[in-house]
């Protein structure tokens, strides 16, 4: 049975619209990742957008639980029903259908469609909710029915905002598979599974901490845990043992040779949940990197790779895993086969990092165990898990091949201290969180036209203003800034990597910027004289929407040459298309070599060369995909798109502003290339007259390098000064051995005696050139630099001790040294006090060979 597509078309039946799963990056500052069914109808919910026309609604939503304030991490492997990656099927009402209706759905599908035993079904309400018990009451036995608190029974969606109890429904897997002391009906134990969660959003809070206030239209969200059901219908009594696991399980045993067992197999289960959170997330467009989403991916593989390391692996094994989980979720999420060519480089090279970390992080370990005699160092152990990834089980392990104990103490100290840290540094997304008076202008007006395919000028109407929180206000004055809604707009929303439009309401205001909030398409404005709502203006697009196209343009024939040149295996990561330049991100495992980008920039300029019409359709959206069209993940696209085409050079879904003809781009120049992050590079670009003012830049470039080097061929000119600079070491190094000073030794006893100043020279090299004129030796050497003086001393063949010679010495000169008894060194300060140093230096020694 497939249960996704039997829930989906269940609640089809049921007059609720199919709606697809949005990407795991939500439209939502306040959150990491989608985390629920109920996150992409959040604004919905909260009341920030109208309702639906259909205010019934269906999904099967990926989503993901790790980093942020909703994170399983930790727990994944070690119990039967945790995932970082899992799907939630989900039923939603928008103020339509509620609790009799809710239940009765619940019910319907798990007893008739599910066709679970009705002998092992609970289900528990909030213990204030009598309503919801009696409904339960036709259709389960009042035996099966459990109240329970706030605690286990209540949803809020956080201190204000929508809320309500909930009821729940949880299958008995057996008492005979579980028995613990916990393994009762609303204890922690496995034997009574939770499997559906239906939320009766009827409150509303206003502040933090007040009365919650009945909702005039009440709501429904209900969640199913997908992994849990199908489990139940395979009879696995761990997620881990249903059909979505057990292949890559499988795939584990085979490539490490060693047999799968539940009690100890938490390493298998930690990956196979780990590899469908990064397939998932890499293919959607998020890249392993140090912050953010791409520091919990990256977290996330480690993790695994840790395991690996654990059963024995010893080099990269993840991305071998990668097909597995195609075949059993790419009928699906089709874009998972798309992707997997470049999700699994990826992966191979994040892995072959962290195995070079790992072996860095046993040396580590290897140097603590001299150290350690009975107990090994909790805060190396926390840092060879905090800096070097290590499990706390496998140092653990190698602790006891030593028969050895770990200061665990420390070790969770230290993690507590890590882990409070990061829950007060978590700011969700990084983005600013937008709030305002959406819904009422989407319920007066709805969504306003954008005219600006047509035309960058337009006599339009004033529908509402809002202040620079969003606020309507009836008027704006000079020196304001705010918020328009026009009826209809020229003005380009910044959307798809493409900036918004600015320019302006003719003698009204400047527009600023341009973007979409919930539909509506808003200009950002600086009145210049005043304006008010309900009044036309002259809607004006700035001319730098001209060169917006010319890069706009540009990227799609980059995307389409990079694809060719490349390979097919280039996929978006992210772009940026202003007026004076363009910044293409795509998925690629290494740097671009100089030839390569000389024949990508050639080949996008003989595409402009060619002169090529743009075509753009608007096409239903599987005809588009049938085209070929290159589409990019996370995009929204409706059941019709819009497809701009250059020939067969380059066709793509595109809502953005483009030039009519290739021709009118100009000239396309690389500027840069860079890494973004593992297994993503970067391009920047310019076009038309931002490559202009690059031309001119690096021709002003040109001629200071010309002045500087005295020569119109700038190339001879550096050859020339090379030659000039060659010539003059040549002088300078004779100059220097014709200044070498005549060194007399005097005699002592048969020592050779020095003491002399050195003008310039190695005075170490000076005194071994002495010593191999000598058998027997006594030299010590000065030399002036600037306002210090260098010392050095030699003893070969005698008694005498270079070393205690030079700290008798160097103190006169206003310094310190030391060194061997064959040679040392020392520095002084005070020049002037030179003639006294070798004075002393000749009593000194003399005194020594008497």
């Amino acid at each position: 049975m497939d249960i996704r597509e039997e829930y989906l078309k269940f609640f089809e039946s049921k007059q609720h619209t199919r709606v697809p799963s949005a990407p795991l990056v939500p439209d939502d500052a306040t959150l990491l990742f989608n985390n629920a069914g109920m996150v992409p109808f959040k604004s919905i919910f909260t009341g920030e957008v109208p309702r639906p026309k259909n205010p019934r609604a269906t999904s099967c939503q990926t989503c993901i639980r790790a980093g942020g304030k909703h994170n399983d991490l930790e727990n994944v492997g070690h119990t039967a029903r945790h995932h970082t990656f899992f799907e939630m099927l989900g039923n939603f009402s928008f103020g339509d259908y509620f609790k009799e209706e809710a239940i009765a759905y619940a019910w319907e599908f798990i007893t008739e469609v599910l066709h679970l035993d009705k002998d092992k079904l609970w289900v528990t309400v909030h213990e204030s909710d009598d309503e919801a018990e009696n409904i339960w009451k036709k259709h389960i036995a009042p035996e099966r029915i459990m109240r329970l608190g706030d605690k286990d029974n209540f949803w809020s969606m956080g201190d204000t905002g929508p809320c309500g109890p909930c009821s729940e429904i949880f299958y008995d897997q057996g008492a005979e598979h579980f028995s613990g002391p916990e393994d009762y009906m609303g204890g922690e134990g496995d034997r009574f599974l939770e499997i559906w969660n239906l939320v009766f959003m009827q409150y509303e809070v206003k502040e933090k901490g007040g009365e919650r206030i009945p909702l005039a239209h009440p709501s429904i969200d209900t969640g199913m845990g997908l992994e849990r059901v199908v489990a139940i219908k395979e009879g696995a009594l761990s997620n881990y043992g249903s059909s979505l696991f057990m292949p890559i399980i499988r795939k584990v045993e085979d490539m490490i040779g060693k047999e799968y067992v539940y009690a100890s197999g938490a390493s298998y289960r930690v990956i196979a949940d780990h590899i469908r959170t990064a397939v998932f997330l890499l293919s959607q467009g998020v890249n392993f990197s140090n912050e953010g989403r791409g520091y919990v991916l990256r977290r996330i593989l480690r993790r695994a790779v840790r395991h690996g390391y654990l059963l024995g692996f010893r080099e990269p094994f993840m991305y071998k895993l990668v097909d597995i989980l195609v075949d059993i979720m790419g009928d699906e999420y089709e874009y998972l086969l798309t992707k997997s060519p470049t999700v699994k480089e990826q992966i191979q090279l994040e892995e072959a990092r962290f195995f070079k970390t790992i072996e860095s992080g046993i040396a580590l370990f290897n140097v603590e165990l001299e150290n350690t005699k009975k107990v090994f160092s909790g805060e190396v152990a926390f840092k060879l898990y905090d800096t070097y990834g290590f499990p706390l089980d496998l140092t653990q392990d190698m602790l006891k091949e030593k028969n050895l104990e770990l200061d665990t103490a420390t070790f969770e100290t230290l993690m507590n201290e890590q882990k409070k840290r990061a829950k007060a540094a978590w700011k969700g997304s990084g983005d600013d969180a937008i709030s305002g008076d959406f819904k009422a202008l989407l319920e007066e007006f709805g969504p306003n036209e954008f005219i600006g395919y047509e035309t960058t000028q337009s006599v339009s109407k004033v529908l509402a203003l809002l202040d620079e929180n969003f606020k309507r206000v009836a008027r704006l004055d000079i020196g304001e800034k705010g918020w328009v809604l026009l009826d209809k707009t020229p003005f380009y929303a910044q959307s798809g990597g493409q900036c918004g439009d600015k320019g302006e309401l003719k003698c009204r205001a400047k527009v600023l910027d341009t973007k979409t909030f919930f539909t509506l398409n808003i200009s950002q404005i600086e009145v210049t004289s005043y304006i008010k709502e309900a009044t036309n203006v002259d809607a004006i697009v700035d001319i730098s929407r001209y060169e917006i196209t010319k890069h706009h343009s540009a990227t799609h024939l980059l995307h389409a040459v990079l694809s060719d040149v490349l390979g097919e295996h280039i996929a978006q990561a992210g772009s940026l298309v202003e007026a004076n330049r363009l910044r293409f991100d795509f998925s690629h495992p290494k740097a671009l070599s100089a030839e390569e980008l000389e024949v990508i920039e050639e080949r996008v300029n003989q595409l402009v060369a060619h002169a090529i019409e743009a075509k753009t359709e608007v096409l239903p959206i599987e005809e588009a995909k049938k085209s070929g069209a290159k589409s990019q993940f996370g995009e929204k696209y409706g059941d019709e798109v819009r497809v701009v085409s250059f020939a067969d050079a380059s066709v793509e879904f595109c809502g953005g502003v483009h030039v009519n003809n290739t021709a009118n781009i100009g000239s396309f120049i690389i500027t840069k290339e860079s890494g973004v992050s593992a297994g993503v590079r970067r391009i920047e670009a310019v076009c038309g007259n931002a490559a202009y003012k690059y031309f001119c830049a690096n021709r002003e470039l040109l001629k200071e390098a010309q002045k500087e080097v005295k020569n119109l061929d700038v190339l001879a000119g550096i050859g020339r000064l090379k030659s000039n600079i060659l010539e003059l070491k040549s002088e300078l190094k004779e100059l220097q051995a014709g200044a070498q000073v005549e060194i007399k030794a005097d005699d002592v006893n048969g020592v050779a005696i020095v003491i002399d100043e050195l003008p310039s020279g190695d005075i170490k090299e000076k005194i071994d050139e002495l010593k191999n004129q000598n058998d027997k030796l006594c030299a010590m050497l000065f030399q002036v630099k600037g306002d210090k003086v260098l010392i050095a001393a030699g003893v070969k063949g005698c008694e005498a001790k270079a070393g205690d010679w030079i700290k008798k010495i160097a103190p006169i000169l206003g310094g310190g040294g030391g060194g061997r008894p064959d040679f040392a060194q020392a520095g002084g300060k005070d020049a002037s006090k030179l003639p006294e140093a070798k004075e002393e230096a000749r009593k000194f020694i003399t005194e020594v060979l008497a």
